[in-house]
């Protein structure tokens, strides 16, 4: 019979570690990597494990995974982060999965963010690659968004993680400033990308429209609109701190004011166009779709 080792990279993690390693008590061996922390995580977590390995809580955090990776002797290894839990259902479907001739499962993440399951826009179905047979995956550790790499056939599970995300706004901020955009922006000057003055509106609003129009976050309401708005603050601060590295370089400022008026007014036609379409795509009355699509032509000539 295949056994299943579950890995745990944490730090800080008190009011969560408890009840994931609960979900996960199943497994045949529990193994947390500790990321230096200064609460009662390690505490919690002996009474569910001796397999306890510190490292330093360090900005890329996959290579700790890695190194929990490593540290694994079952066949299959699932990944999971300390806000996340296994229901009973997906627990009967990942050890009926170790059973097949696959090397690797996505699963994916029910987002409960600010107390809401969040069922639109980059939040669901968030498929994340997370089981797999011992010695065949590893993160890259290039930038904190990225995938578990997996070398042999994949396929997915249909039951759902749990995922305790952002519970509150200023969570959601630490993170943003200490762990994600600092990343961001370190990987956008590593790779040479030139960024221009305009991008400073482009970004952030281009992030808004596609998380609340094409990835229709409106459809988690107030939740998706504010969720919406957070993310074209994160592409702002990746840009900040983008031109913060290097060295807050000036511009030509003679015409600038006429050079913002230009860009704000292809911006704006740009939210008028999905505005539009996600009307369209919302209408059921077929006249009124008509109508919305003539006020757009009228807009035009």
């Amino acid at each position: 019979m295949n056994k299943i080792n579950v890995v745990i990279s944490a730090y800080n993690e008190e009011k969560n570690i408890k009840d994931c390693l609960n979900s996960v008590k199943w497994a045949d061996e529990i193994i947390l990597v500790d990321n230096g922390s200064t609460d009662k995580t390690v505490k919690i977590a002996k009474k569910f494990t001796d397999k306890i390995f510190t490292q330093p809580n360090r900005l890329m955090l996959n290579i700790n995974k890695n190194y929990g990776f490593s540290k694994a002797k079952g066949d299959w290894i699932l990944s999971l982060d300390a806000d996340e839990r296994v229901t009973e259902e997906l627990k009967n479907e990942i050890i009926d999965a170790t059973r097949k001739k696959v090397t690797g499962f996505w699963v994916s993440r029910k987002n409960i963010i600010f107390g809401q399951w969040i069922k639109h826009s980059i939040w669901w179905p968030d498929y994340q690659l997370r089981l797999f047979r011992k010695g065949k995956g590893e993160f890259p550790c290039q930038h904190v968004h990225e995938y578990l790499q997996v070398k042999g056939e994949t396929k997915k599970l249909k039951n759902p993680f749990l995922h305790y995300n952002y519970q509150t706004i200023s969570q959601y901020l630490y993170k943003l400033d200490k762990i994600y955009t600092e990343n961001e922006a370190e990987n956008i000057i590593k790779s040479g990308k030139k960024l221009v003055w305009q991008d400073v509106l482009r970004m952030p609003i281009n992030d808004f429209l596609k998380t609340f129009f094409a990835q229709e976050g409106y459809k988690d309401g107030l939740h998706g609109l504010v969720l919406s708005l957070l993310q074209s603050f994160y592409a702002l601060i990746i840009f900040a701190k983008v031109w913060e590295k290097q060295g807050f370089r000036e511009i030509e400022k003679k015409h600038f004011l006429t050079q913002i008026t230009s860009e704000f007014k292809n911006l704006a036609k740009e939210f008028n166009y999905w505005l539009t379409q996600t009307k369209l795509k919302e209408e059921k009355n077929p006249l009124k779709k008509i109508l919305t699509r003539l006020g757009k032509v009228v807009q035009t000539i």
